[in-house]
């Protein structure tokens, strides 16, 4: 039987209102006829549709975000000692930094590898922190070889590799990204040179550890040597493992030279040479770089480092900024070594952060490069230095320290006092 449309239409009617009041006295039908239970009320939600530009809002988060930063130093291996000290000075200047506010209102990350003081290893912390990490920036690295092994990588990437203490001469030509504060060996080489002539010395014995830093400071320093007419008696070199020389320095001593010269990638085995020198009966003048007269090389070495000297950068006693940050540096971590480095690897900080005040992006490697072929700067290490072509440091010149007699050695004078500028030829 049809139902009339008209009663079908009441029908439909008395049918919505009444599914309209159980509605509103929260009612429907449970399987099985059961009464519903009452449910607990839901939060309101609202749906976001995405939006095709970003906030204002967001904009300003993401221009808060840190400014990213590599580091490669040896914090293990043969140059375990300035590698740490490095680091540390780098992130006692970045806590600086931060404190007053970062640069342009952004603070600065470290992003930290161990480069180990090698060209393997400084290749694969260089690859984390580029290809994972996607750094642009890096500074580093502590040893030359490190840095010999990563900067082809650098320059092919245009990234740039910024050292405060890598020092072979064959970095100057490593490329349009790769700068440096550590003075070149090759200026240290005509320094050292220079003043083992003016001392009288002419015939020379060496002994050098097989690593890229060291080989650059005897090859430089005996190219000097013999440039002024002075010649070559006896030479030895030793791996980093080594902890006995007393073999090779017998050869040497039997050479009968005037002056013996070490140079050496760690602070044990430079201190460990000479130590071992003088208990072999060697006592004609020792000269040395920077690393032998460091504060774990003097303490192995004792007396017998007495009266030795190295031809080194040195900070200047007149400068404020240095001893300030020799005293922070002191209170923070409770020793100090190898100043020179030290001041070098947080100058380099300071020098980060006013190019990326300029380029605001630490991404922008090519404008970095830029600032740094232009700055000039005046810090820990010196006044007023700047960049050649070539990325090398230029402003600032080596001293002449000798190691002080035992009883007279203090954190203050780090063991050594400064006897003055090199000698020009």
């Amino acid at each position: 039987m049809r139902m009339p449309l008209k009663m079908l239409i009441v029908s439909l009617g008395l049918l919505t209102v009444l599914a309209l009041v159980a509605i509103a006295c929260g009612g429907g039908a449970q399987e099985g006829g059961t009464p519903p239970q009452a449910q607990p009320t839901a939060e309101p939600t609202q749906k976001m549709e995405p939006t095709a530009e970003p906030t204002k809002a967001e904009m300003m988060a993401e221009e808060k975000d840190p400014f990213r930063i590599g580091v490669m130093e040896s914090l293990t291996g043969p140059g375990e000692t300035y590698g740490n000290v490095s680091n540390q000075s780098k992130q006692m200047a970045v806590d600086e930094i931060n404190a007053a506010g970062g640069v342009n209102g952004r603070m600065i990350e470290l992003v930290v590898e161990d480069s180990k003081c090698n060209a393997q290893d400084s290749i694969t912390a260089y690859k984390k922190l580029t290809d994972v990490d996607g750094v642009k920036i890096i500074l580093g690295t502590s040893c030359s070889g490190a840095m010999l092994g990563a900067a082809p990588l650098a320059e092919e990437d245009g990234v740039i590799l910024f050292s405060g203490l890598a020092t072979n001469p064959d970095i100057a030509t490593a490329g349009d990204y790769i700068f440096r504060t550590a003075m070149s060996d090759a200026q240290l080489g005509i320094d050292t040179g220079n003043v083992m002539w003016a001392d009288g010395v002419r015939n020379l014995a060496t002994i050098t550890e097989s690593t890229d830093y060291a080989e650059g400071v005897r090859r430089t320093t005996v190219a000097q040597f013999e440039k002024l007419g002075g010649t070559v008696v006896g030479e030895e070199r030793y791996a980093s493992d080594v902890t006995d020389f007393r073999t090779q320095l017998t050869k040497l001593i039997e050479s009968n030279p005037d002056g013996l010269h070490v140079a050496a990638q760690s602070e044990f085995t430079g201190g460990t040479v000479v130590k071992q020198v003088r208990e072999l009966g060697y006592q004609g003048p020792i000269y040395s770089e920077i690393v032998p007269i460091g504060t774990t090389a003097l303490e192995i070495a004792g007396e017998a480092a007495t009266g030795m000297k190295a031809i080194t950068a040195e900070l200047d006693p007149g400068n404020n900024k240095a001893q300030e940050v020799l005293a922070n540096f002191r209170e923070r971590y409770e020793y100090v070594t190898l100043p020179w480095y030290l001041g070098s690897a947080y100058d380099d900080v300071y020098i980060t952060s006013e190019c990326l005040k300029q380029t605001n992006d630490d991404q922008d490697a090519d404008g970095f490069r830029d600032c740094m072929y232009g700055i000039t700067w005046s810090g820990t290490i010196g006044d007023n230095y700047s960049f050649d072509t070539n990325g090398e440091v230029v402003g600032l010149s080596n001293a002449v320290v000798e190691v002080l007699p035992l009883a007279e050695r203090t954190e203050e004078n780090q063991g050594y006092k400064v006897l003055g500028g090199a000698p020009a030829q």
